[in-house]
């Protein structure tokens, strides 16, 4: 049964940038995760209901506007969960409102924790690293717009890949597969 994901993915160069970051924090899935805000989290998904998952989402886009995302300094959810991440501090509200449309339908869910967008840039390691994560990022700061979500899927490699884009306030006709 695949397993998928739903993600705002960050730009060049920053992406870039914060994944090597992640990778120097000593994440042993730094290559594997592309940099993104997640509106819904990993979900198995039948095989069979994949065009309809893929149709919802088309509408879940087409629903909500293009819009501004600032990404601001760190944060962490310790001592709950050993992450820290880069924090959203712009653009809080429509991602809340887009993960609310995302997770519905075909893909509705409970999750394990509140909804709380965010980049991760350390998991599962060390203190010291989780530290220095906080630390070494806390000046970061970027702005961009955000046009556009993506529909991961987990390969059998255990990486991450975008299968489709949705535009926002698209037409539900308008995703498209990545690459095409």
């Amino acid at each position: 049964m695949p397993t998928i994901g739903v993600s705002i993915a960050i730009p060049s160069p920053h992406a870039e940038m914060l994944q090597a970051k992640r990778a120097s924090f000593g994440d042993p899935l730094a290559d594997s995760i592309p940099t993104h805000v997640t509106l819904l989290p990993p979900t198995e998904v039948e095989p069979e209901q994949m065009a309809a998952v893929e149709e919802h989402l088309a509408q879940a886009a087409a629903s909500r506007e293009p819009f501004s995302m600032v990404l601001r300094g760190t944060g962490t959810f310790r001592p709950v969960s050993p992450v820290v991440f880069v924090q959203v501090s712009a653009g809080i509200g429509e991602c809340e409102l887009l993960e609310q449309a995302v997770r519905r339908g075909p893909l509705k869910r409970k999750l394990d924790f509140y909804y709380h967008p965010h980049v991760t840039v350390a998991h599962h390691v060390p203190d010291e690293s989780l530290d220095r994560a906080l630390q070494e990022l806390a000046d970061f700061e970027c702005t961009f717009e955000v046009s556009e979500f993506h529909l991961y899927e987990h390969g059998a490699d255990s990486v991450w890949r975008p299968v489709t884009s949705f535009p926002l306030g698209g037409c539900p006709d308008t995703s498209r597969p990545i690459g095409a």
